[in-house]
């Protein structure tokens, strides 16, 4: 069978086609794609840990916006490998859920992250970037009319 021939026949599928955003197919596919948004999940919490820590080194709310423009980063990228919104999403929800952990108080008063003006660039100016992060990333590949 020659390729024009196998082109002309619409009930058969070539090897790899339609295997998905990634070129991945079935099972193996499924799981490597889930086990990469947890990494990205673990990734994005990652930077809100060390971040909570290193926010206030250096001038007042410097370091703390250049640990924005990683979260960003990190959200776009996610997005663009995975080359979907949940990529872009995964890495701002591992953020967001330990760095308002540790800004939230505990019973006895104390907070990882205080409310001074660099605390306030990381978690404000945080929340924006990966926010936009994610908005970027739906707006660029998410899949209109459910077409896969």
């Amino acid at each position: 069978m020659t390729v024009a021939s196998q082109r002309s026949q619409p009930g058969q599928r070539r090897a790899g086609a339609g295997a998905g955003p990634a070129g991945r197919a079935g099972r193996g596919g499924a799981a490597l794609a889930a086990l990469t948004y947890g990494v990205l999940v673990l990734f994005g919490a990652g930077q809100g840990l060390v971040g909570a820590f290193v926010y206030a080194v250096g001038p007042s709310p410097l370091m703390a916006a250049c640990l924005d423009a990683v979260i960003f980063s990190t959200c776009l990228f996610g997005g663009w490998g995975m080359r979907s919104a949940l990529g872009a999403l995964a890495p701002a929800v591992g953020w967001f859920g330990v760095t308002f952990w540790l800004a939230s108080g505990t019973s006895g008063g104390s907070v990882v992250i205080t409310a001074t003006s660099a605390g306030e660039w990381f978690l404000f100016g945080g929340a924006l970037a990966a926010a936009a992060g994610f908005v970027i990333g739906f707006a660029r590949w998410s899949r209109p009319g459910g077409r896969p």
